[in-house]
């Protein structure tokens, strides 16, 4: 062991890695000098690209004023009921109000007591089973690690949430007899209207019409995890928008700051917040240390008004188009089995008999960073990418591919 660092989702026996010190919008550099396109985002968040001064700027003024201050009762600050004001704003979720977390992991955990809590206080105790998807990815922390659906990462950890189900992914037949089995006790269903870390796997929209109208029959909550999907990534603010569909709650992270500062939410429409504030005396007992950080939500003000001057949502849809024209190509010609994705995340399809992480440690040795994932090579690069970027990142996928 050579170091202290107890590293994330690797080995802890290696020591193998490579130290990132510098960015530049999509690019990157090591400590030994070695250039890289950034074609993953980091971890699917930087939307504005690395090394944005002017967020530098807004989060050292935040920190020189006041750097946050608790919100829990009876203490608010500016800087969280702005960003709340502004993420309810971009929200296709009328009326809406926002709950602050730190990440992720946070945002779904949340969720998932909000939803239980708020079938409470409407009057339906029974409504606790919370249903969600195989190859649904809902971040690592209890709630989330118990209603995941990769089994790899729920192993090693003990008992799990109780009431936590899965079912086929996209199959609204499963899903509606998943309602049945659990007729009068369903609390919510989780579902990523695209699943990045499963696979890049979009749903359709008929798909989640068919969830929202399980919901709407069934007296449960819809909860669309958009931690991915959220803040331009398909070429809408919310992935709901792109869709068509309209969830009662909206998780969200990662492209909110694009990863300048680790801020979460989670997005809650009308029946949720009609059924916490309806009585006066119901006192929400859940929040984190740093819920509403002030100078995390600087970060978040400034990289959305980032977002909004270079017009990035919409660049995300040409990002996109000229990913999927490439890997359109590389499946025509044999180079790849096939491709999916929506807006800017895609993924390409590998030959069967080839090893993902062997394909994504040539294209690193080639200078370009993607993810892999078994059986593919996703993209979901900074929004700010160049076109000439992309077409490196597209000519590096092919020839590794062509040469394994």
């Amino acid at each position: 062991m050579s170091s202290n660092l107890l590293h994330s989702f690797a080995k802890p026996s290696s020591d193998a890695f490579i130290n990132m010190v510098r960015g530049d919008m999509a690019l990157l550099w090591d400590d030994k000098g070695n250039e890289y396109i950034d074609a993953i985002g980091s971890l699917w968040y930087c939307q504005i690209g690395h090394g944005r001064k002017e967020m530098a700027d807004a989060i050292a003024a935040q920190v020189s004023t006041l750097e946050t201050y608790s919100t829990f009762d009876p203490f608010t600050n500016p800087l969280a009921e702005a960003v709340a004001t502004k993420v309810s704003s971009l929200s296709p979720i009328a009326n809406s109000r926002v709950f602050l977390c730190g990440s992720g992991s946070e945002s779904i955990d949340t969720a998932m007591k909000i939803a239980r809590t708020s079938q409470i206080q409407a009057g339906h105790p029974e409504r606790t089973v919370i249903i969600t998807r195989n190859r649904g990815y809902h971040g690592t922390n209890y709630g989330g690690t118990s209603a995941q659906g990769l089994p790899l990462n729920k192993i090693g950890y003990g008992t799990l949430l109780e009431g936590v189900i899965q079912v086929d992914a996209d199959d609204i037949e499963a899903m509606s007899i998943a309602f049945e089995q659990n007729k009068g006790k369903v609390a919510a269903i989780i579902a990523e209207p695209l699943q990045g870390a499963g696979g890049v796997w979009p749903s359709s929209t008929e798909y989640l019409t068919g969830l929202r109208r399980l919901c709407n029959d069934n007296g449960a909550y819809l909860i669309f995890d958009e931690v991915i999907t959220g803040f331009g990534r398909l070429g809408e603010w919310f992935g709901a928008t792109y869709y068509g569909v309209t969830p009662d709650m909206i998780t969200f992270a990662k492209g909110v700051t694009s990863g300048y500062q680790p801020l979460g939410g989670v997005i809650t429409g009308e029946a949720i917040n009609t059924a916490l504030a309806t009585d006066p005396t119901f006192f929400l007992r859940h929040g984190y240390t740093y819920s509403g950080h002030a100078t995390v939500c600087a970060a978040a003000l400034a990289n959305i008004a980032i977002m909004e001057r270079e017009g990035l949502v919409e660049r995300a849809k040409h990002i996109g188009a000229r990913i999927e024209k490439g890997l359109q190509a590389l499946s025509a010609d044999g180079t790849l089995t096939g491709y999916r994705g929506a807006g800017a995340i895609w993924a390409g399809k590998l030959p069967d008999d080839m090893d993902a992480t062997i394909v994504r440690d040539a294209m690193i040795k080639k200078g370009v960073i993607a993810r892999s994932i078994p059986g593919v090579i996703a993209v979901c690069p900074p929004l700010v990418i160049t076109d000439q970027q992309i077409d490196t990142v597209l000519d590096v996928f092919a020839s590794v591919v062509q040469s394994l």
